[in-house]
């Protein structure tokens, strides 16, 4: 359905104009802003610090008396395993989302994290109680991942159902500011914490992360708890009242049937930004210092150091979608991913240290945190509002599966069993970068959409 199309108004409940036109006070945005901007910082931070734990401590304290590959494939075996819950994670909250609203399912998703991340911190090791240690560490990532399925999608939706139609790529970019603050903020962290003596780190100095994100999780908790609902589903709630669509509701078969073509074009968006970030922030940095040998402090700092300029750009990168459109910036983004793979490979094999920090520095600051500014939008506008929220969680979700959660798993057992070379990794990474770049020449533009359309941009 194109843009010029889907201009439906609120005229059978009442309420006049496109829903993205609703009235919002700047003071109500700014707390819906700073809410969703928390709620997805924390998510990765929790994310980053897992990932550099995976990559760097998890091996041989949850993982011992295995060879190096074997250590890091386990860690990051554990690392996947949330990715098979957030599906369901989001499915269930999406439907919650759908039918009550966006607020109450982020109060509870961010609690979940927030409680999961703090018992990493409290966790004991396998020296200290043997098989368990791992078993716990699995749970607590389970958690975490049933409350992640809908935590991001979630943030994405109240605020950009709450931003004005021409600012929405700008808002819905905070989104995307989020994560890359908790990148920021847990590898600067980490990267403090590592100049430790590396008995003590590994003894304790690597559970400070962890535990401090408490902080960030009572925060945005109670904010959390103070913005408004979307204007957007109280504008549908009141029109599905007024006109008794009750029963319709129930056709879930039938809606799925409709969005076919905007879910499997919205899965590879998801795959295509996805399947990178979490193969650079994960694998790539276990791979990096346990294969290649490098200093873990060089990667940290490239993390770090790309994490300020992804906090610098991804802002800009909304504007840009404001300007230019969603379509074009994410081929402009995802074509520079594809293209940069090789170089980036190569060096890293130069073992130069700048050269190879320099590597985390343009991905970590670059095609990363902006491609997801684009998506963190573009998908809030793919999707009609009659089920938005779980058919956007659900491609989240299946997509993070896919390419998050498989990803690592698909590069490390790769590397385990072919040795160290580069180009089977180098292919992994293309191989997901060529599918965000065919989903997006397939996908619609979607800017300046009226989000109470109840049909799909197709």
């Amino acid at each position: 359905m194109s843009t010029e199309n889907s201009n439906l108004k609120y005229v059978d409940a009442g309420l006049q104009g496109p829903a993205s036109e609703l009235k919002v006070s700047p003071a109500e945005l700014r707390r819906t802003s700073v809410s969703s901007f928390l709620g997805s910082a924390l998510e990765y931070m929790d994310f980053t610090l897992y990932t550099l734990a995976a990559a760097l401590v998890f091996g041989p304290l949850f993982f011992p008396n295995t060879d190096p590959a074997m250590a890091l494939l386990a860690s990051f075996a554990a690392f996947g395993s949330g990715f098979l819950v957030r599906p369901l994670g989001g499915v269930y909250f999406g439907y919650l989302g759908d039918k009550y609203g966006r607020k109450s399912v982020l109060v509870i998703t961010v609690g979940m994290m927030g409680i999961a991340t703090l018992g990493m911190g409290l966790l004991p090791t396998f020296a200290q109680i043997g098989v368990m240690a791992p078993i716990l560490l699995v749970l607590l990532r389970l958690i975490q991942g049933f409350g992640a399925g809908a935590e991001l999608s979630g943030a994405s939706l109240l605020l950009v159902e709450s931003a004005p139609s021409n600012k929405r790529g700008f808002y819905g970019a905070v989104v995307a500011l989020g994560t890359a603050t908790g990148v920021l903020l847990a590898s600067g962290l980490w990267l403090l914490l590592s100049q430790m003596p590396k008995d003590e780190f590994l003894a304790w100095g690597w559970r400070l992360p962890f535990l401090l994100s408490v902080g960030t999780t009572l925060v945005a908790l109670y904010l959390r708890r103070s913005v408004s609902e979307s204007p957007v589903f109280e504008a549908v709630k009141a029109r599905r009242a007024a006109a008794r669509l009750e029963a319709k509701q129930q056709s879930v078969w039938r809606d799925v049937a409709d969005s076919k073509k905007a879910f499997l074009v919205s899965l590879g968006i998801k795959l295509g930004e996805n399947g990178s970030v979490y193969l650079v922030k994960g694998f790539l940095i276990g791979w990096t210092v346990s294969v290649v040998k490098m200093d873990p402090n060089l990667v940290t700092t490239g993390v770090t150091l790309g994490s300020v300029l992804g906090v610098l750009t991804v802002l800009l990168t909304g504007k840009l979608t404001d300007r230019f459109g969603r379509r074009k910036v994410w081929l402009w983004l995802s074509g520079f991913q594809f293209a940069f793979t090789i170089p980036a490979m190569l060096m890293i094999e130069t073992r130069n240290p700048v050269l190879v920090a320099l590597v985390f520095v343009v991905y970590v600051g670059g095609p990363l945190p902006n491609l997801y500014g684009v998506e963190s939008t573009w998908l809030v506008e793919m999707f009609g509002s009659k089920r938005r929220f779980s058919f956007m969680t659900t491609v989240k979700e299946i997509g993070a599966v896919l390419s998050g959660g498989l990803g690592p798993i698909i590069a490390a057992s790769v590397v385990a069993a072919t040795g160290p070379g580069w180009i089977p990794v180098a292919g992994i990474l293309m191989a997901y970068a060529a599918i965000g770049l065919a989903a997006g020449f397939f996908a619609p533009e979607t800017r300046g959409r009226d989000l109470n359309a109840e049909a799909d941009a197709f």
